[in-house]
């Protein structure tokens, strides 16, 4: 046997899925000596965590930093080898796009929930009634806001901190960060332990504040000189991009003789004595493991012949959206006017996109690769309540035309095509998992089938919640359980 292959305990699994969630389920197997098969659909591996060539830059077509609010992502790309590349980004800040102009966004704040309602970039964005209003929150009863079972981002903080905390700090960030109105997601789901938190240091601001301390673990260069840590700032990302992960991870897992089986879609599962039956194509897999690894629905659709009861807890699929990146030759962006990037309110008229983020301000790294005056920016599309607007039905060049139209105005400098020196767009359809109110319930019910099936797992954003870190932590402690 060669040295860092799997040993030979008899044992078999099959995953499915070969996005972040599946890799990380295989090499948890193969860690317990356990004989592991990969199959993903695509030509790719990641998922969501791809990269793309523009301009001759190695870009990240998806993900591009992780939350610091644990170390989980921190530990895996230690293991893997890239403790030394992880960084901070650069401490400019983020702004939001408000219908009567741009703010910057607060310092210190959980999903645009401010730790500080009279912070100066609050106080800047909600008026002062609109501070003295977010302030009474520390005034009210802990009860308010964290007694019903199940409970929305909205309603939460509009019963804590009232209505232009919501429109103007909240619905920006959640419809950039997860493509969805606040009206509709489970806070638990997106903001786990917060609710907990209003219980633990009697308010939402207080829980807020709790939360950001806590997310320091990796960002801890951009305030080692005494700075006060900006808006966005508790993420990380990787030099080179957080594609390199998944890179890292590929070689580990083939280095542990995991067979990494790709353009191979899973078409039915059945089970079968001592295991499962996996057909792909022409060829059935056999495993006495199986590990599903893909988003929701899909997950559902494939297991709910094997396992009936799943059905009735197929959740939404996610909103389709599209990423538009620009590598311009734009010099006169090199003052970063816009700080690392800029989230959109989704009443402000004539902008369609939900997000811009200035890749090359964000990253230094990545602003000494692609070199003074060149500047990568990214523009994303498509909120849960409509279709991705900006193309319209010009297709890819239609979102191009849109991408410029929004840049120039969100950055107020005039983006043309003739400063373009490359660009792409990406799409992403369902990737985000949709944590409707009551999805966390609904995970429950899942895991609670799932765990009485013999061998089977399911895991991935849609169990997890969104994010490379919340992805990654769960996995791992998913499979732990699942190898007890």
């Amino acid at each position: 046997m060669n040295a860092g292959t799997q040993p030979d305990t008899g044992r078999t699994a099959l995953v499915v899925g070969g996005g972040i969630s599946g890799l990380l389920a295989a090499r948890e197997l193969a860690g317990a000596g356990i004989s592991t098969t990969v199959l993903e659909a695509g030509d790719d591996w990641g998922g969501c965590v791809g990269s793309h060539v523009v301009a001759g830059l190695i870009l990240d077509s998806g993900a591009e930093s992780f939350a610091t609010r644990s170390t989980a992502v921190a530990d895996l790309a230690a293991e893997l080898g890239l403790a030394g590349k992880i960084v901070a980004p650069h401490p400019g800040g983020a702004w939001v796009q408000l219908p009567d102009g741009p703010r910057e966004l607060p310092k210190t704040g959980v999903l645009g929930i401010p730790a500080n309602p009279w912070d100066p970039e609050v106080r800047r964005s909600l008026g002062f009634m609109g501070s003295l209003r977010a302030s009474l929150d520390k005034y009210l009863p802990s009860a308010v806001g964290t007694t019903a079972d199940v409970t929305s981002v909205s309603a939460l903080v509009r019963a804590r901190m009232g209505k232009r905390v919501l429109e103007r700090l909240v619905e920006p960030v959640v419809g950039g960060v997860h493509s969805a109105d606040p009206g509709l997601l489970d806070v638990d789901m997106v903001a786990p332990g917060l609710r907990a938190g209003i219980r633990e240091h009697g308010s939402l601001a207080a829980a807020v504040a709790a939360q950001r301390r806590g997310s320091t673990t990796c960002t801890e260069a951009s305030t080692a000189s005494g700075q006060q840590t900006k808006a966005g700032s508790a993420v990380a990302g990787l030099e080179g991009g957080m594609h390199t992960l998944i890179s890292a991870l590929v070689a580990d897992l083939r280095q542990r003789g995991v067979t990494l089986v790709s353009g191979t879609r899973a078409d039915s599962v059945a089970r079968a004595a001592g295991g499962w039956n996996v057909s792909a194509g022409d060829r059935t897999y056999d495993a006495g493991l199986l590990v599903v690894a893909l988003d929701g629905p899909s997950a559902v659709d494939l297991l709910q012949d094997a396992v009936p009861d799943l059905a009735a807890h197929r959740p939404d699929r996610g909103p389709d959206v599209k990423l538009v990146t620009l590598v311009v030759d734009l010099p006169e962006l090199d003052r970063r006017p816009r700080g690392t990037g800029i989230l959109v309110a989704p009443q402000t008229a004539g902008i369609q996109a939900k997000a811009l983020t200035h890749a090359t301000a964000k990253w230094d790294w990545l602003a000494r690769q692609a070199g003074p005056g060149t500047h990568v920016l990214r523009l994303s599309y498509g909120r849960r309540e409509g279709t991705v607007p900006a193309g319209g039905t010009g297709g890819d060049r239609g979102l191009f035309d849109g991408a410029l139209r929004d840049a120039s105005a969100l950055l107020t400098v005039p983006v043309t095509g003739d400063d373009v020196v490359d660009w792409d767009v990406v799409g992403w359809r369902g990737a985000l998992p949709f944590a409707a109110v009551g999805h966390r319930q609904r995970v429950a019910k899942v895991r609670s089938l799932c765990a009485g099936t013999e061998g089977l797992l399911l895991v991935g954003g849609w169990l997890s919640g969104n994010g490379l870190a919340a992805v990654v932590a769960d996995t791992r402690q998913q499979l732990s359980t699942f190898l007890q």
